[in-house]
């Protein structure tokens, strides 16, 4: 097997997909909706409390296509000659939802407190390799919380969007397993009637946890990357991205980067932050 089809488990983890994860000697340890993942590269292995089966780091995924497929475009193609084995991951849609609602306007560090402190409090705690974890609260839970309790967790502005977030799950007006199986388009128009999903969060979780690869988030690292290489391929006129700019631009970005833009959207996420130096969990 080629290097770039193997998993690194640390660009993985280290390219803002996930903020619930702590490094403990050559073992990353996850949060992931009720369960607790326990990764290890060389050789590569993945344990978890609920020992349910889950292809979490995609290994299903046929990465020779997908690979050729973004590689066509020659700065994608240098991204996954630096990243070689990071990959998309397969994310309780839950806790994906509210991590990329908690993520507007902040930085990782602060996003992680904030989840952490949501499951220490909403979250049930449990033993797994005799080390304490906190799991990510359901969404009764939070629904049903009271607006002090969530600002004590350090949401501020963003507890009417949880609260409201989480309701929606609760009453069914969200429903993940439906929204895995509809388009992109029809997905993303039923995120986007959530109070506090816009464009860019509702990407992250369709392409995060409802499977589809064509979403490509985009925020102020992705539009750098694109004004530095793709000005002459995408509209980029404006210094604020409007709702409705936004639409426009992404249906030039699938035109150009294919089904799998979610794909290289992650590889060009990941270099540009790198190029940065930008810390990550």
């Amino acid at each position: 097997m080629q290097q770039q089809y193997l998993i690194n488990i640390d660009y993985s983890i280290n390219s803002g997909q996930v903020f619930l994860w702590e490094k403990n000697g050559d073992i990353w340890y996850g949060i992931n909706g009720a369960d607790v993942l326990a990764v290890k590269e060389n050789p590569f292995q993945i344990n978890s409390f609920s020992q349910n089966s889950i292809d979490f780091f995609r290994e299903k995924d046929e990465l020779r296509e997908i690979i050729q497929s973004i590689t066509k475009d020659k700065v994608v193609r240098n991204a996954v000659k630096q990243f070689p084995g990071l990959r998309l991951l397969r994310q309780d849609p839950f806790q994906c939802y509210i991590s990329f609602i908690v993520s507007s306007n902040s930085n990782i560090q602060r996003i992680k407190q904030i989840l952490q402190r949501l499951c220490k409090k909403f979250g049930k705690k449990i033993i797994f390799e005799k080390k304490e974890f906190f799991v990510f609260p359901e969404p009764k839970k939070l629904a049903n919380a009271s607006k002090n309790d969530l600002l004590n967790c350090g949401l501020g502005y963003r507890t009417k969007s949880v609260k409201k977030a989480s309701l929606a799950v609760s009453s069914g007006q969200i429903d993940f397993d439906l929204l895995k199986k509809i388009s992109y388009q029809n997905a993303k128009k039923i995120l986007l009637d959530v109070y506090g999903i816009g464009n860019k969060v509702a990407d992250c979780i369709l392409l995060f946890s409802l499977e589809k690869l064509e979403s490509f988030p985009i925020d102020r690292w992705i539009l750098r990357v694109l004004e530095k290489n793709y000005a002459d391929k995408f509209r980029l006129t404006g210094k604020s991205l409007t709702e409705k700019k936004y639409d426009e631009m992404h249906e030039q970005i699938i035109d150009h980067f294919g089904p799998y833009a979610g794909y290289s959207q992650q590889f060009l996420f990941k270099m540009e932050r790198d190029l940065n130096q930008k810390s990550w969990l």
